[in-house]
């Protein structure tokens, strides 16, 4: 009896769960809410989740934007215990960091922490050193003024976030989400990282200025086409011809092309192109199915298409993509 593909064990978690979060005067509020959300927040459907933590730069309470007074949980020395420490944002790129925290954090890197960045906070980790010589983003409008002050740093000004292993920068606000995500992905996988997008109500991928290795979304669904985008998901193996598809809509063909393309923003044939793709990632991630196996279950017919398809929209071949999520988790 032949026996069924070996697959990847499921991750779960990084060795030291411990998170914290930066707090100081003119907190970023929406920045530190990002990180409570996505990592602050108890999960008991999880066995396993982060442990999460603020802790305060600045002695006393502290200012928010919008008006709010914040304490944190505890100082500086926090920063010790955790496995991921995040700053949210900071309060001016010209205003200096304190040195304490400076140190801090380099000693946390020295020990193998990871250290991430939402938006501004790119100029507290370039002004610890932990930024020189590899690549780092930040909001476009302070991007300028980073490469000045800093230009050991490789400038990646049109990506929503950059993965350095142990250092992570993120773009504008919201794309804290996305490494966010990101993280939670290298930590617990692509279905715990989908279930922590669905109930944050976000998509679980969004296309920057190049592919980001993360998984790809759900469509925004009109209610009409829902029961149909289902039934395509789980016939992604099959040939499906715009007959077949209007048939069980029970629509013309140019209807549905046209409602289709309101729903989701695609043509069916694109819509399909994408979801193959997203169950192609999964499998060469969670299992040890050769390419050629991959493409056939996933409706592509030859390796040859799915590199094609690969290459084109994630710029990557897919024996390249597994290799690359085999490393990313062994950095985690």
């Amino acid at each position: 009896m032949k026996k069924p593909p070996k697959r990847a064990s499921t991750p779960t978690g990084p060795a030291n769960r411990n998170v914290a979060a930066l707090v100081y005067d003119g907190l970023c509020t929406f920045e530190y809410g990002i990180a409570v959300e996505m990592f602050g927040i108890a999960r008991p459907e999880l066995d396993s989740w982060y442990r999460f933590t603020s802790c305060a730069v600045d002695r006393g309470a502290m200012r928010a934007a919008g008006g709010l007074s914040v304490r944190a949980d505890a100082g500086l020395e926090g920063l010790s215990r955790a496995g991921t420490i995040i700053v949210p944002g900071w309060r001016g790129a010209d205003a200096a960091p304190p040195p304490a925290l400076l140190d801090a954090l380099r000693a946390a890197h020295k020990r193998g922490a990871r250290l991430l960045s939402f938006c501004s906070g790119v100029f507290v980790l370039a002004a610890a050193g932990v930024l020189d010589d590899r690549a780092a983003t930040t909001h476009w409008r302070y991007a300028e003024t980073l490469a000045a002050r800093y230009p050991r740093i490789r400038l990646a000004p049109d990506v929503l976030y950059v993965d350095e292993g142990k250092v992570m920068t993120s773009a504008g606000s919201a794309a804290a989400i996305d490494l966010s995500l990101h993280l939670i992905r290298r930590d617990y996988g692509p279905r715990i990282a989908n279930q922590v997008a669905r109930r944050a109500v976000v998509p679980t991928h969004r296309d920057g200025g190049q592919a980001q290795f993360i998984p790809a979304p759900l469509p925004e669904q009109g209610a009409a086409l829902g029961t149909l985008l289902e039934w395509m998901r789980r016939r992604l193996d099959q040939p499906l011809p715009i007959s077949v598809l209007a048939e069980r809509a029970r629509m013309s063909e140019r209807t549905l092309l046209r409602r289709f393309e309101e729903a989701t923003g695609h043509s069916p044939k694109q819509w399909l192109v994408h979801e193959r793709l997203a169950r192609a990632r999964e499998l060469l991630e969670g299992s040890d199915l050769a390419v050629e196996q991959i493409a056939d279950r996933c409706g592509f017919g030859s390796a040859d298409t799915l590199r094609h398809h690969f290459r084109r929209a994630i710029k990557l071949s897919p024996a390249r993509y597994r290799e690359r999520f085999a490393l990313a988790g062994q950095r985690a």
